[in-house]
């Protein structure tokens, strides 16, 4: 028995140290609550987004019980431990940091571990760099604006003959086919149905909790995705053959400008990077673009003041056009009340309730720890949601942007070094659908009261159903 009270003395005496460790910890840790084991947060999270359907109440609820403070809560979501970045300040403050705030998705296997949004310093630079000149640059702009022009035109006036369509799917099926086309030469037809399928499932994997259990929408994503590679890489393989045997096989296409992309010593990138960096940039340039061109049809038909001024500037353009000549991307420069109501429509769209980064070290941050190897969301919906921001932030207004932004209050796109690679290639996309929508078309809302879902990207139930006729 005296040995027994004895051990527990020395187990208790022994262990004050490590408990007064883990309480200087915790105190330091920001404000928050880490959930069940195992789930942390999810069941609070899907709560929000897919069953009251109140998605800023999420971060608003921890406002109120916790206070702002420096703009950080401690959680515990999609698997990790998480610190959630909302305020604008920090989130500024950790996209300047990207050596210690790197990317860091819920899980990067999805993403690709070689591709743009995984890499970091100067396999980075050089991926980005490339990217950059291949979508961004004026030239890249008017190849762009010329190659997606078409299946447009074609798309508005298959629609007008329909009299009725989901707009959601036929946005997202002219935007894949545009994408495919400039990134890897892909034609309509099968083939590209059944990739579209595969990024489909790819796409409702991301932002799901990681678990490899068949009927989870993680495992259905791995599975796609090796799917997808086994195609693109029988592609490239094709590429390189036709190359060996003397054949021109070269198209001006993403996937030929990676294969060809070489560093300073003359190496190039490897077969795997340049898969993932394909299947990365059509994640990234696919569903955002089509949810954005979605919601503007539908905040068009809800405010026809707006699609008044928006028309009124389009057809001025027109009347310089002959007929059937397509407009450029000097021409969209120009049409500065369009690019205001292709910014409102992003910052609506809220394409992206957060994004991801991994905590390379421990990082102090106005007295509070951040944590090595945690996740930190930064929570990018509550900046464009929150009234601080912008004024009546639910309200469609595209002449708030006669004035710019207040700093950090616009992180549709990310900041730092990450922000988004394809960013113009998404708003000259968005311009050119609303030149020839408003220029053509009539169209309204069949269903104007449809309720939202916010899971995986923000969509009306009924995918935007409209009825739509030529002018």
């Amino acid at each position: 028995m005296e040995v027994t009270v004895a051990m527990a003395v020395g187990v208790l005496v022994g262990a004050l140290p490590l408990v007064g460790l883990l309480a200087w910890w915790w105190n330091e840790a920001p404000a928050g609550h880490m959930g069940f084991p195992f789930l942390g947060e999810m069941l609070t999270f899907l709560w929000y987004f897919k069953v009251v359907k109140r998605p800023d109440d999420f971060i608003n609820s921890k406002r109120r019980k916790y206070g702002d403070g420096a703009g950080l809560f401690r959680s515990h979501l999609f698997g990790h431990p998480t610190i959630i970045a909302f305020a604008p300040a920090v989130s500024k403050y950790m996209y300047q940091k990207d050596d210690e705030f790197i990317i860091g998705w819920p899980s990067m296997e999805l993403i690709g571990l070689t591709s743009l949004g995984a890499v970091h310093g100067p396999r980075h630079t050089r991926l980005r760099s490339f990217v950059t000149n291949a979508m961004n640059q004026p030239n890249a702009l008017r190849r762009i604006a010329f190659l997606v022009q078409p299946n447009i035109v074609a798309a508005l006036q298959s629609w007008a003959q329909t009299s009725r369509v989901n707009a959601y799917k036929q946005v997202k099926k002219v935007t894949f086919e545009n994408i495919g086309r400039l990134f890897a030469s892909l034609e309509p037809g099968p083939e590209l149905v059944a990739i579209d399928e595969l990024f489909h499932g790819i796409l409702k994997g991301v932002r799901a909790q990681p678990l490899k259990i068949p009927g989870f929408a993680y495992h259905h994503g791995v599975q796609c995705r090796k799917k997808l590679m086994d195609i693109f890489r029988k592609k490239m393989e094709k590429r390189k053959k036709m190359e060996l045997d003397g054949l021109e096989s070269k198209t001006n296409d993403l996937m030929d400008g990676l294969m060809g992309i070489q560093d300073e010593q003359g190496n190039r990138l490897s077969e795997q990077e340049v898969l993932d960096n394909i299947v990365n940039l059509v994640i990234g340039g696919y569903e955002s673009t089509s949810v954005v061109i979605m919601w503007s049809i539908y905040y068009l038909a809800k405010n026809p003041h707006v699609l008044r001024k928006l028309r009124e500037e389009n057809m001025a353009l027109r009347k310089n056009k002959t007929a059937g000549e397509f407009i450029t991307s000097d021409d969209i420069s120009e049409l500065k009340y369009t690019k205001k109501v292709v910014e409102e429509t992003i910052r609506m769209a809220n394409i992206a309730a957060m994004v991801f980064r991994l905590a390379t070290k421990d990082v102090e941050y106005k007295g509070y720890r951040i944590p090595k190897n945690w996740k930190v969301a930064i929570w990018i919906r509550y900046a464009h949601t929150n009234p601080e921001h912008f004024q009546d932030p639910m309200c469609f207004n595209p002449g708030r942007w006669d004035v710019p932004a207040a700093p950090g209050a616009y992180q549709v796109f990310g900041g730092g070094s990450r922000i988004c690679a394809g960013n113009m290639l998404a708003r000259i996309q968005v311009a050119i659908f609303l030149h020839h929508l408003s220029t053509g078309y009539k169209w309204e809302l069949l269903n104007p009261d449809a309720p939202a879902i916010y899971l995986p990207h923000s969509i009306p139930t009924d995918g935007v159903e409209i009825s739509i006729a030529a002018l």
